[in-house]
């Protein structure tokens, strides 16, 4: 299921006992419901007890009691600004104290910040780049806490990595000689947040191709899991249809409370896992972990993974081409095994019968949220079994190169066919289906 490309996460699936093929339904430009945004508040410390690498953004001179909002605005906003910038440098370089120096030490942000320094620097991150989202504005002229929001492009392992932002609030006490932040709000479910490794205290693995986190309390599970999702990345890889790799995958475990929490929540109850756009032509891939068999999670690497590499950061899927894009990543999934051992053939053939409800264009084939089980592995199953005829017929690179030009240049699928495979596509479609039909009967 994607998440993202101009949209939101990609990928659900059924979970019957032996937990299907997790594909998740994608569309690309669903938004994420709305998430909870936590916002903590506490006092200053006296300002003479503030670390010295705090105080050295100080200018010579600040505010008066008396001058406009709009001067003090300013003013916070250049210290919060060289504030940020200095616990940008501190968490690149490793420095734990001058990262925690901007915050109130008393403050629950104090200890957010302890957090996520750990959860960060375990991740290798690579690039940090906060700024500004407008001026800060007062929360009360009663008080003096401000609050302002701060974007941060970010990335992970590779120092040449394409950045992606996030966007999260920050609330600050102007206390002279300078600002203390007291606050984190984790981004909102807006913007595709929060994400893991802002909320949750996360045991990280790092292999060749793979970031792979998951909660503390789950950290058993670790290994088993980079070790699958290295394997997976060599086959992701190959779908990689604009002829980038991902830099690289990074997969979280998510156990049952940050399932409903991690990037908003909110997925329909047959979701397995999905792939949602972070920004940067980058996506985070997110496994459920309530229920999920050890004999499914290589498949459902191998689907979210291939949705990561072949999907645009921005691009042209749809409800139209949902077979598609879910077809190509259920491919993957497969593994190479015989069409005969899909596991999902019993409810594509119910979906085929008279009374399944599908009217036999590829083009409506994509499950709803409220789906049942058998609706959602047939409706997937059906793409994978169109995706599979044309990989039969005219090869991989044929195919992927019809994919290219209908998810990243957004053209209809009768002139892609014809491009890419010089057949009409109407009566490639009524192939496509009559394929599926001859395979599950």
């Amino acid at each position: 299921m994607i998440d993202g490309v101009d949209t939101r996460p990609v990928r659900r699936w059924r979970w019957p006992l032996w937990v299907a093929l997790g594909v998740v339904g994608v569309l690309l430009f669903c938004g994420v419901p709305a998430g909870l945004t936590a916002v903590l508040i506490a006092r200053m410390p006296d300002p003479a007890s503030l670390p010295d690498t705090a105080a050295s953004a100080t200018p010579a001179a600040s505010p008066e009691p008396g001058d406009p909002v709009e001067v003090t605005a300013a003013w916070l906003g250049e210290r919060i600004d060289d504030l940020l910038e200095q616990q940008a440098q501190a968490l690149l370089r490793g420095d734990e104290q001058g990262f925690l120096a901007v915050a109130d030490p008393a403050s629950p942000a104090a200890a957010d910040l302890k957090r996520q320094f750990r959860v960060l620097r375990s991740m290798k991150v690579a690039a940090w780049h906060p700024s500004l989202n407008g001026r800060p504005t007062r929360m009360n002229s009663n008080t003096s806490e401000w609050r302002v929001l701060v974007t941060i492009g970010h990335c992970f392992v590779l120092t040449d990595c394409r950045t992606g932002p996030v966007t999260i609030g920050t609330r600050w006490d102007d206390v002279r000689p300078q600002p203390r932040l007291t606050a984190i709000e984790p981004s909102m479910s807006g913007t595709d947040g929060p994400r893991p490794w802002e909320v949750t205290d996360l045991a990280v693995g790092i292999g060749a191709r793979t970031l792979v986190a998951v909660p503390q309390t789950v950290r058993d599970k670790l290994p088993d899991l980079l070790k699958a999702a290295e394997q997976a990345a060599v086959v992701a890889d190959r779908y990689a249809v604009d002829g980038t790799r991902p830099d690289v995958y990074r997969i979280f475990y998510a156990p049952t409370a940050e399932w409903k929490l991690w990037y908003g929540g909110g997925r329909p109850a047959w979701t397995g896992g999905y792939a949602v756009g972070i920004g940067g032509d980058r996506f985070d891939v997110v496994l459920n972990g309530d229920g999920l068999h050890r004999t499914a999670v290589d498949d459902l690497l191998r689907h979210e993974m291939t949705h990561a590499a072949s999907l645009p950061g921005r691009g042209y899927a749809s409800s139209e081409n949902w077979w598609l894009v879910e077809g190509i990543a259920e491919y993957a999934g497969a593994g190479g095994r015989p069409v005969a051992q899909y596991e999902g053939l019993g409810d594509v053939t119910r979906l085929l019968a008279a009374g399944g409800g599908w009217n036999g264009k590829l083009e409506s084939v994509e499950p709803a949220d409220s789906a049942e089980d058998w609706r959602v592995s047939g409706s997937y199953g059906v793409g994978y079994l169109a995706v599979r005829y044309l990989v039969d017929r005219f090869g991989e690179e044929d195919l992927l190169a019809f994919y290219k030009s209908v998810v990243h240049e957004g053209r209809s699928v009768g002139d892609a066919a014809q491009q890419a495979f010089g057949v009409d596509w109407s009566a490639l479609h009524n192939e496509c289906v009559g394929y599926a039909r001859s395979v599950a009967r």
